[in-house]
């Protein structure tokens, strides 16, 4: 049983270039490879996204339809913001 498939893809010129560019310096041995690699990466991305939503997002939404008393104004979060930028400059 064939555990690959053959597909033909249409990339942008630039996208192109950089698949082969990364075949030229000897990163990965095809043009393949690299899209095997990046199509992993986008994988592994989407899973932690979605652990993210799960595990943080939709229980801080619960404990605030829970508690709306926790939700912040639009001036409180304008100010944490304006806090926040302030420490990282």
């Amino acid at each position: 049983m064939r555990t690959t498939q053959q597909m033909s893809i249409t990339l942008p010129n630039e996208m192109a270039e950089f698949v082969r560019t990364k075949v030229a310096s000897g990163d990965y041995a095809s043009d393949s490879e690299v899209l095997r690699d990046a199509l992993r990466v986008l994988r592994e991305r989407d899973r932690a996204v979605e652990a993210w939503l799960r595990n943080e997002v939709v229980p801080a939404a619960q404990a605030l339809r829970d508690d709306p008393s926790r939700a912040l104004s639009a001036d409180q979060v304008r100010a944490e913001l304006k806090k926040s930028r302030t420490r990282h400059e």
